[in-house]
């Protein structure tokens, strides 16, 4: 099927209530794995390609033209992301290639700069038609706005959106990025609170650290887009350490490359029917967000 545009699979999602998953993609095979996923489910998904994994293998090109190339070629809907952008070049790269949306992470930089910065680059990617997400700071694990007891302020949150044109939000309520436990506890007065208030969707990241049901409720109180990363991650490697402690012979990479693939491919396809499920939205949560625009 035809690329999807990302905008069309995060406005659904938040207009029904429920989820808009957004996987991180390591190498191929964790793209494969997660394509795969969706196919069995015949669930949108946002695969997102980071810049540390575009460190990882060199440059941009290469990943992002093999993602997209699965996408396309995928029966479900797939959208290709790119995802805490720092740097300009990448995002022009990232368009220019095919992907249909960036999040510009200009966080680590002053306010003010910060505004300057996300509101530049969205508007030249809204003269593509691009849709780009932001934050307002730092994500935790990085020493910053998402660290434990860090929320972000309603009212900052809605001038952000407003002097920077974005088209979707990263919000700090509880999550933090690469927590090995899922243990995070997430402020849904709050969730709900930024929702009643911003005319975009609200994005979740260091979900990997937020257990299912959990997620259910912050999708209930009002979360769009869900990034899981570190979760997934920890599938493959875990599958493959017991494929090579179980054949200590074992040399052909592909032998033990192919068992984690389809982990990951099983769990990728669990947390897509929890994010997709609609849930009951308690009354309290029950109010309209803004009309985007």
């Amino acid at each position: 099927m035809p690329l999807v545009p990302t905008s069309s699979i995060v406005d659904a999602a938040r207009e029904a209530r429920v989820g808009a998953a957004a996987f991180n993609v390591i190498h191929l095979e964790t793209a494969e794995a997660l394509a795969t996923a969706a196919e069995r489910t015949n669930t949108p998904l946002i695969l997102q390609i980071s810049e540390n994994c575009i460190r990882y293998h060199g440059s941009l090109l290469p990943i992002t033209r093999a993602t997209l190339a699965l996408a396309e070629s995928s029966a479900a809907p797939i959208s290709v992301h790119l995802d805490h952008i720092t740097d300009a070049e990448l995002v022009h790269q990232g368009v220019a290639a095919g992907v249909g949306s960036v999040m510009v992470d200009a966080s680590a930089l002053p306010y003010e700069r910060n505004v300057a910065t996300t509101a530049e680059l969205t508007a030249w990617c809204h003269d593509r038609d691009v849709h780009v997400e932001a934050e307002l700071g730092e994500v935790g694990g990085k020493d910053g706005v998402h660290a434990p007891g860090v929320r972000t302020d309603p009212d900052e949150a809605l001038a952000f959106v407003q002097a920077t044109g974005v088209d979707a939000l990263a919000v700090a309520v509880g999550s933090s990025h690469a927590m090995h436990e899922r243990t995070a506890v997430l402020d849904k007065d709050l969730i709900a609170a930024l929702r009643a208030m911003l005319p975009v969707p609200l994005v979740l990241h260091g979900s990997s650290g937020v257990p299912d049901e959990e997620l259910r409720r912050a999708i209930a109180a009002g979360m769009t887009k869900i990034n899981i990363s570190t979760h997934l991650v920890s599938v493959f490697t875990h599958s493959i350490r017991q494929t090579l402690g179980a054949d200590l012979a074992l040399i052909d990479s592909r032998k033990y490359i192919k068992p984690a693939r389809e982990a990951v491919a099983q769990e990728a396809a669990r947390l897509l029917d929890v994010l997709s499920t609609p849930v009951a939205v308690p009354e309290q949560y029950a109010a309209q967000a803004p009309t985007p625009g």
